[in-house]
């Protein structure tokens, strides 16, 4: 059998009513693993769980608008575009990375915790 990362076992007992609060909380966190929920509660105090859902989508939009955005460099390379207009829609999407990058490093932080 492979070496365990983690090789000292601990045992609680607890009651049917304690058991069941704790499935409740692990279900609240989005936890399946005890062990992983029972460590994190003993060496943290709380566990954190942060739905990045529509984080996920806002880094999705960003990156499909990147795409439009090199599809609109190579169409304006290739036929010619008003530089003005390449120019305006790269300024919105550095803004727009700028914001999300923000709110993904505040998330991250957030998540260390």
């Amino acid at each position: 059998m492979k070496q365990r990362k983690r090789g000292i076992h601990l045992h609680v007992m607890v009651t049917q009513e304690e058991r069941d609060t704790i499935r409740e909380r692990m279900t609240e966190a989005g936890i399946t693993n005890a062990g992983a929920f029972m460590r994190k509660m003993a060496l943290n105090g709380y566990v954190l769980h942060v739905d990045l859902t529509p984080v996920r989508e806002l880094v999705s939009l960003q990156r499909r608008c990147a795409n439009n955005l090199n599809q609109i460099a190579i169409h304006a390379n290739t036929y010619g575009v008003y530089p003005e207009e390449i120019a305006g829609l790269q300024r919105d999407y550095t803004e727009l990375w700028g914001k999300v990058s923000a709110v993904l490093e505040q998330l991250a932080e957030v998540v260390k915790l």
